[in-house]
């Protein structure tokens, strides 16, 4: 009880903001439609990541976190650019070939990353119940932000596991490419979790039972 009440202290004081500080809303809309709301409730200050400009994204910033490692973003900011310079360059490459399709070429390298997720993205998971002493592989419904976090990580798996002697942006463009246009690895390994949650859908039930 001891240890359990210096750690509570601990974290009281380690905390920036008591706990009835509201987090900031940073979309300009939602400001003006609860500023009456809002005018006598204290607020935390928004993060350094995040704005309400045409150049911010939230898909693309959570996807530079997870690009992120031991901390280093400039790297991270890097590598992202390098693989939209990639990307841009290659569908630029398609539109001057010219063909029945050049309509449907998309040149926005951050509109293709999107497409990319939302195409990626599981809606069903398996998870292990136990029942009667047996472990069924029962299928689930992902929330909305496990599924997108999902999503980066098979495209950022994908594109590690590639051949060592391409560099990260030009094996993450190609990924992000295939994803966006509905084939590839990671496809094809959310077509296969859905096409097993679908084999064990008699399983389903013990999810409330």
């Amino acid at each position: 009880n001891l240890n359990f009440r210096i750690a509570q202290c601990t974290t009281r004081l380690m905390s920036v903001y008591p706990s009835h500080y509201v987090n900031p809303i940073v979309d300009k809309n939602l400001q003006s439609t609860q500023r009456n709301e809002l005018s006598h409730i204290p607020i935390k200050a928004a993060p350094n990541d995040v704005n309400d400009t045409i150049f911010y994204g939230e898909l693309k910033q959570k996807f530079l976190n997870y690009i992120t490692k031991k901390g280093n973003a400039e790297l991270a900011k890097e590598l992202l650019t390098k693989t939209f310079e990639s990307i841009k360059r290659t569908q630029i490459e398609r539109l001057n070939l010219g063909g029945a399709d050049q309509e449907k070429v998309i040149t926005d390298a951050e509109t293709l990353l999107i497409n990319a997720i939302e195409n990626s993205r599981p809606l069903l998971t398996l998870s292990a119940i136990k029942r009667g002493g047996v472990k069924y592989q029962v299928p689930v419904p992902l929330t909305q932000r496990k599924s997108y976090f999902l999503a980066m990580k098979w495209i950022l798996d994908a594109a590690r596991e590639k051949e060592r002697k391409v560099k990260l942006p030009d094996k993450l463009a190609w990924e992000i490419l295939d994803a966006a246009c509905g084939q590839g690895r990671v496809i094809k390994k959310k077509d296969d979790l859905h096409r097993q949650c679908e084999t064990n859908r008699a399983y389903a039930h013990y999810r409330w039972s």
